[in-house]
C-alpha cells in the first residue's frame, strides 16, 4: 500500500512590517484602493490578479497559487500575468517571491523600517535617531 507524501509549503511573510489586517471599516476588500487611487495606473489584469489573490490568500495575506493556475483561472497569457503582477508590486499593493505571494498592508511602513530589499544609510539611521535630516 503506498502512502501519500503530503508536500507542505513553509508560508513566511514577505514583508513582515506590511502584514495584512482587516480593514475598518465594512468591506471586503480596504477601500482605500480606491479613496487613494492605488490602482489607478494599473491595468485591469492588474486589477483581477490583485482581486484573486486576495480573496485566496490566507489570514496573513499569503498564498501560493502557481502562475500556471493563475493563468488559467484568469484567462491570461503569461506576459499578461507577469505585466500585471510588475505592476502590483511597482505599485505597493503584493509583495512576490516564487512561488509565494503576499497582498501587503496598505498603512505606510512604520518609521524606521526599511521595506525589504531597501538599505538605508548609516548617515540616515544616525539622523533619524539624532532626530535631524540626512
Amino acid at each position: 500500500r503506498k502512502q501519500k507524501s503530503l508536500l507542505m509549503v513553509h508560508k513566511k511573510l514577505l514583508r513582515p512590517e506590511r502584514h495584512r489586517k482587516v480593514p475598518p471599516q465594512f468591506s471586503w476588500l480596504d477601500q482605500r484602493l480606491i479613496r487613494q487611487g492605488r490602482l489607478r495606473e494599473c491595468a485591469p489584469a492588474a486589477w483581477a490578479l490583485y482581486l484573486f489573490v486576495a480573496a485566496v490568500s490566507d489570514e496573513r495575506g499569503l498564498s501560493y497559487y502557481s502562475e500556471s493556475s493563475l493563468q488559467r483561472e484568469l484567462g491570461l497569457d503569461q506576459p499578461t500575468l507577469q505585466r500585471a503582477r510588475q505592476q502590483l508590486v511597482q505599485a505597493d499593493l503584493l509583495a512576490y517571491e516564487k512561488p509565494l505571494w503576499q497582498v501587503l498592508s496598505l498603512d505606510p511602513v512604520p518609521e524606521g523600517v526599511a521595506p525589504r530589499g531597501q538599505t538605508r544609510s548609516v548617515g540616515e539611521v544616525l539622523a533619524q535617531l539624532l532626530g535631524g535630516a540626512a
